[in-house]
């Protein structure tokens, strides 16, 4: 009977441990799917914010955009800062963004300051280097990549490089303003963790999800790109391929199909010509 209780006790214990680590998946991948929702609802406000927004001269030039929301800054002589966001990465200008990595955004700072505030943190990479650094585990801003504070709105002079040489450029938005932040020496880290419960794969690596070799993401994942896509004026990946413009669609006429333009170029038929029918039912 005591090596049946000991069977049963140790089928019992496992269940328990089973079910738990389910719920801890499940509410990891909650977790991570609000996290990119809250970063959406980010680009969305940028996005509405003319005067303050980040150049579109810029996005042009961005390999890769990070979304840190609500960065914890907590200082008292000496600071820090933490936050997680997600980061995502293209081969070409124009092209389609990648699926979302997570990332995390750590570093310190020291002098006399005092208190606490968040920030929602944007990073613009210009260059392939800093991807790189990121996707090879973690990068030191100022150090492996230079970084410069991000010029805002429509008035690209003040910005500290104005013709855009830095590879990184930083943004923050506090208590409703949006304008660029010093991050030299903090630095942003892959969270591994966190992309294995995103993707449901231990040991998913930032090179798989950036390449389209990891598992398909949640839909939270596409509607942050379609919001990334709208802010960017590129097309989302995994959205339909826009249709080709005729010159009528061009000119703002609408599209006239085929069939009816192939009908509108060639001459009426004679009324002696001969007529064909289709059968109603073709063997």
């Amino acid at each position: 009977m005591s090596i049946r209780k000991e069977i049963a006790a140790t089928l019992v214990l496992s269940a328990i441990f089973a079910i738990t680590a389910v719920v801890n998946v499940a509410r990891a991948d909650g977790r991570e799917e609000g996290r990119l929702l809250t970063a959406a609802g980010v680009l969305q406000e940028v996005q509405g914010m003319p005067d303050q927004r980040i150049p579109d001269a810029l996005l042009a030039r961005a390999y890769g955009i990070a979304v840190i929301p609500d960065v914890t800054n907590i200082a008292f002589i000496f600071g820090g800062r933490h936050g997680n966001g997600v980061l995502v990465v293209r081969d070409k200008l124009n092209s389609p963004w990648s699926n979302p990595s997570f990332v995390a955004l750590t570093g310190g700072s020291w002098g006399l300051q005092v208190g606490a505030e968040s920030s929602d943190i944007v990073l613009v990479f210009t260059t392939k280097t800093g991807i790189e650094g990121i996707a090879g585990g973690k990068l030191t801003l100022g150090a492996d990549a230079s970084v410069a504070t991000g010029p805002v709105g429509r008035q690209t002079s003040a910005a500290t490089d104005v013709q855009f040489n830095a590879e990184i450029y930083s943004y923050a938005r506090t208590r409703g303003l949006f304008g660029g932040i010093a991050l030299d020496g903090s630095v942003v880290s892959i969270d591994r963790s966190a992309n294995a419960a995103l993707y449901g794969k231990s040991g998913v690596t930032a090179t798989e999800i950036f390449s389209a070799q990891s598992p398909t993401a949640p839909p939270a994942a596409q509607r942050f790109l379609d919001q990334l896509g709208q802010l960017t004026h590129t097309q989302a990946r995994g959205s339909p391929a826009p249709q080709a413009d005729t010159p009528a669609a061009a000119a703002g006429a609408p599209a006239v199909p085929a069939t009816s333009a192939a009908s509108a170029t060639q001459p009426p038929p004679s009324p002696d010509a001969p007529r064909t029918y289709p059968l109603e039912t073709q063997k």
